[in-house]
């Protein structure tokens, strides 16, 4: 195996046109490149996705659902305040939502509490009791919330259904609610799936650099999912190194010389650390990036070069050992035609006529 150039330029040039191939160039390895790459850090790429429920976050209330027990207590009033008895829990005792989003309180009947905030569910409460009462004193809780969730699933210590309350749920709040994350979890492809639609939130900006635009607000029916890094942040290293393997990249983040480093480093007797290539991007055009590491002292360059996930690393060959190697496959079968001659030779046999 060997990186032929020009072969490449040919491929862009066949699938771009004339254009495209002047356009395009191996590019190597220097301190300017690696300065312009290095600010191009791995959750900076691309284009944050807005959260679609912003505004809804500046001011959010929490909208009782089909399923919640709501808590109503008329002050001076314990026989409607708590009817079962005192010794029962509020959650117990409470009014359930029912499936159709409505309660029964007593001197209200029936009403329709779905969809409503605690607010709006005290003063229709409190306007319908006053037909019957006066000065009346009446408060509303939810005593709990069993209505609105999401479901958390992935590299997470505890997949679980998360039930949203009065505190507003965001995509890191469900991350530590589910017990934080396993070593193996990508933050940068973490996925939300939200009335069919797959978005992908890169939460690594979220830790690293404050980015609170990828930490969306959460809603009821929300399925939050962490992927394994292991499926898309590997780097592939080849060609002449001790130990060619596929290393997995730690948050998204490795450099040229630890992917070199983990793999053993440079074979002393066939690499050629003159032609050294990372290999980016799509077969049709590829990024190539050279590195001439000749000289000992370029490997400072690989130490800042940064590698992006499914990168190829690519150590070419000596050209004295592809050479060696062609001998060895060739000698051989001179050895054994060598070997047939002195047979035939020592028997006094004469030699096979081939026709």
């Amino acid at each position: 195996m060997q990186m032929n150039e020009s072969a490449t330029e040919a491929r862009v040039r066949a699938n771009y046109g004339p254009g495209a191939a002047k356009q395009w160039h191996v590019q190597p390895v220097t301190s300017k490149l690696v300065t312009d790459l290095a600010g191009e850090r791995a959750w900076a790429r691309g284009n944050p996705l807005p959260d679609p429920l912003a505004k809804e976050a500046l001011h959010y209330a929490y909208r009782v659902a089909p399923f919640d027990v709501l808590s109503v207590t008329v002050y001076d009033h314990p026989e409607l305040t708590n009817p079962a008895g005192e010794f029962r829990s509020a959650e117990a005792s409470g009014n359930l939502v029912t499936v159709d989003g409505r309660i029964f309180y007593p001197y209200v009947g029936t009403v329709q509490v779905a969809g409503k905030t605690v607010e709006e569910i005290r003063a229709m409460l409190t306007e319908r009791i006053s037909f019957h009462m006066k000065n009346v004193q009446l408060d509303v809780r939810v005593a709990a919330y069993r209505g609105r969730k999401v479901q958390v699933a992935g590299q997470v210590l505890a997949p679980s259904t998360l039930y949203i309350t009065d505190v507003p749920m965001r995509v890191q709040d469900a991350i530590a609610q589910a017990r934080g994350l396993t070593p193996e979890a990508d933050l940068q492809h973490v996925t939300l799936t939200r009335d069919g639609r797959v978005y992908v939130l890169n939460m690594l900006a979220v830790y690293e650099a404050a980015d609170r635009s990828q930490n969306w607000l959460l809603q009821d029916g929300d399925f939050l999912y962490v992927p394994d890094r292991r499926q898309t942040n590997i780097v592939i290293v080849m060609g002449e190194v001790k130990a060619p393997a596929v290393r997995v990249m730690t948050n998204g983040r490795m450099t040229l010389a630890e992917a070199l480093g983990d793999n053993g480093g440079l074979d002393p007797v066939t690499a050629n650390p003159a032609k050294i290539y990372v290999i980016r991007g799509h077969y049709d055009a590829p990024d190539l990036y050279r590195l001439d590491a000749s000289s000992a002292d370029a490997f400072l360059l690989a130490v800042q070069f940064p590698l992006l996930p499914r990168d190829v690393v690519f150590v070419s060959t000596q050209d004295v050992a592809n050479w060696n190697r062609l001998m060895s496959q060739i000698l051989p079968t001179i050895q054994g035609i060598w070997q047939l001659f002195d047979i035939y030779y020592i028997s006094g046999a004469p030699l096979p006529v081939v026709r």
